[in-house]
């Protein structure tokens, strides 16, 4: 059986980095990226140009694209790496720039570069890099008590740029699933949780924060497996009847606190790691040794 033809976008970035050694042994793949970074096959496009036709080419013959480029300014803070915490404790510059609206309108923009060549090219199925913040707003009742978990399924609500874009890269994916512009486009978005190792917390002393990012964890494996399902599976309608689903990206943590009902569900996700078990010692270090004190 022929290989798929999968184009990455964002090729050289962190998270592609993670998925390369499964997609390059199981896909015919274009890479794209802005730069080669340290990838000598990756084709050089930008797509924040809005000119299609410098990059069509690319896309011609696909099976899937798996669209993980981001643009962002690092001179500006997106306010959206502490949303739990009340803003006298946030480190990062407060109030946030409304500035950032230019850079997530940027990176929107792209994503609806490629999905129109979805529809123009007759490529059926795009996989998008969302991300957790999508519906961040929630975890500050969450990590203090007030709410149990967070779904998909939920009105999607962030007080930053960042979460707003990503909420809107989801709202366009439904349009073109729905076959609005005279072609169907299944649409996947991952909320991506935190596809680091966690080593303590980013904050010192924000156990809050550190229980959050245990909670949050995806691990290589775990993040390869989502994204090779949400290619593959045949059958994304799900219970809603449009091919368009949303899926937080997390590993089988002790602590999780997002659902992933529907992706084990609709595309057959069965994560096989936890972070309490992989963090185990640092867990021990700086949760349970001081509390045994």
């Amino acid at each position: 059986m022929a290989k798929r033809r999968v184009v990455l976008t964002g090729a050289a970035g962190y998270i592609s980095g993670q998925l390369l050694p499964e997609f390059r042994r199981r896909y015919e793949l274009t890479l794209l990226d802005v730069a080669k970074a340290n990838l000598a096959d990756v084709i050089e496009v930008d797509l924040t140009d809005p000119n299609l036709e410098a990059y069509r080419r690319h896309f011609k013959g696909a099976d899937a694209i798996v669209h993980n480029a981001y643009t962002w300014d690092p001179r500006r803070s997106g306010q959206h790496e502490y949303q739990w915490l009340p803003p006298e404790q946030d480190p990062s510059p407060y109030p946030a720039s409304m500035d950032g609206y230019i850079d997530e309108r940027t990176n929107l923009d792209m994503v609806y570069r490629v999905l129109r060549l979805a529809v123009e090219e007759s490529i059926p199925r795009v996989v998008i890099a969302s991300s957790n913040h999508a519906a961040d707003w929630y975890e500050g009742k969450l990590h203090n008590g007030l709410l149990q978990s967070i779904g998909p399924e939920m009105l999607p609500l962030s007080d930053n740029f960042y979460g707003w874009a990503k909420q809107a890269y989801e709202h366009l994916g439904f349009v073109f699933a729905c076959g609005r512009f005279g072609r169907v486009v299944e649409t996947v978005f991952l909320r991506i949780g935190a596809p680091r190792p966690i080593s303590g917390p980013r904050v010192a002393g924000d156990l809050i924060g550190y229980r959050r990012d245990l909670g949050a964890y995806i691990s290589p494996r775990d993040l390869t497996q989502l994204y090779l399902k949400s290619v593959e599976t045949a059958d994304i309608c799900g219970t809603v009847g449009v091919p368009c689903q949303i899926f937080y990206g997390r590993s089988n943590n002790t602590r999780a606190f997002w659902s992933i009902a529907n992706a084990r569900e609709v595309i057959g996700y069965a994560p096989e790691d936890d972070s309490e078990v992989l963090f185990a010692a640092d867990i021990r270090r700086l949760l349970i040794a001081p509390a045994e004190r």
